[in-house]
């Protein structure tokens, strides 16, 4: 199985083409598109993210409301993302939407409604396809209002998700009645952004690295931990837990910047720097019980949240105050984006990117 925490990648005809490459092709050729359809407007308009970002952020609304709202998208396709031998359908359905709603957890939002498109083989389970699918909702306060049904050679679910960002307590909307951004406490009420990070940021993540690529590892034969550790990283690895409580609190503790660890914290570390334009200094790696430090490191598919913030004392009492466990400090941004180190020596290269 090829997955994020497989380490391998399918070559195209004509030779790998890198995930992230084809990604900035995309975003430049809708772009233009975009363009054409409003000539001499801002592409996109200011307050707006477009590709590049966990979610898009976007203004369906009229200038004098401009009420924000976040797009998520994602696919788990059979044989790439799952192994049905490693895991029941409801798994896999469980395991489609949470990808998804992790990206909104990344940017302090709650997700809303969501959209489900299955293409399958005949006599998929889909009751139990949608059993897990339903089971994801209810944990994430989602509701599913639509989608499509196709037919396929192999199991493929996209789902994308709308959220939205919750005001501080007691606060009836964003200050001044528009979106001010990320960017520390006075822009706790914008989403979390992968380029709010400045120099002496400090960073966190929301727990330990690797149960996920662990457990996949457990699932296909090799060595397994004693005891209950066992267990848990095969439950990390079939239904992941999106951070969503941990997402905006620490968007309304003040966060700059924030990314979930889908690729691997080697390369989703490097997606908030290179956005940022900040260098990284990583001085401690949390392992997950039962996983290496190479599966911590490159693993991916462990969906904690990599957080930047200038006060880390607000983000650990934040946390602390709504009973959430404590983030766990990994380094410092720097000035210099092209430092980047984990204990003193180069942060290796590393985690999963789809080839084409």
């Amino acid at each position: 199985m090829q997955s994020p925490n497989s380490g391998g990648f399918l070559p195209g005809p004509t030779g790998p083409t890198g995930e992230f490459a084809a990604i900035e092709r995309f975003k430049a050729r809708f772009e233009a598109a975009a363009r054409s359809l409003s000539p001499g407007e801002d592409v996109p308009p200011a307050g707006d993210v477009w590709i590049g970002d966990d979610a898009a952020v976007v203004t369906p609304g009229q200038a004098q409301r401009p009420d924000r709202i976040l797009l998520a998208a994602d696919l788990v396709v059979e044989g790439i993302h799952i192994d049905l031998a490693h895991g029941t359908i409801e798994d896999a359905g469980f395991k489609a939407l949470m990808v998804t709603v992790s990206d909104l957890a990344a940017m302090g939002a709650r997700p809303t409604y969501a959209l489900v498109s299955v293409a399958a083989p005949a006599g998929t389970d889909l009751d139990g396809l949608s059993a897990g699918l339903a089971a994801a909702a209810i944990d994430c306060g989602c509701v599913v209002v639509g989608g499509d049904l196709s037919q396929s050679p192999a199991l493929v679910v996209a789902t994308a998700a709308v959220g939205s960002l919750r005001p501080r307590q007691g606060q009836g909307g964003v200050e001044g009645g528009g979106w001010r951004g990320s960017g520390g406490r006075d822009g706790s009420e914008g989403p979390l952004l992968r380029s709010g990070a400045r120099p002496g940021d400090r960073l966190f993540v929301t727990g330990p690295l690797g149960a996920s690529a662990a457990g996949l590892r457990v699932l296909s034969g090799g060595s397994r931990p004693d005891g209950a550790a066992a267990d848990q990283l095969v439950q990390a690895h079939r239904r992941p837990a999106a951070r969503l409580d941990e997402g905006e609190t620490a968007r309304l503790a003040g966060a700059r910047a924030a990314i979930d660890v889908s690729d691997g914290l080697a390369t989703d570390a490097r997606h908030l720097a290179r956005a940022s334009g900040v260098g990284l200094d990583l001085m401690s790696l949390p392992v997950a019980d039962g996983a290496t430090a190479d599966e911590a490191l490159r693993g991916g598919e462990d969906y904690e949240l990599i957080i930047a913030i200038a006060e880390p004392d607000d983000l650990i009492r934040a946390f602390a105050g709504v009973g959430l466990r404590a983030p766990l400090p990994i380094g410092t941004c720097t000035t210099d984006p092209a430092v980047l180190t984990l204990d003193g020596r180069p942060l290796p290269v590393g985690g999963w990117e789809h080839r084409f």
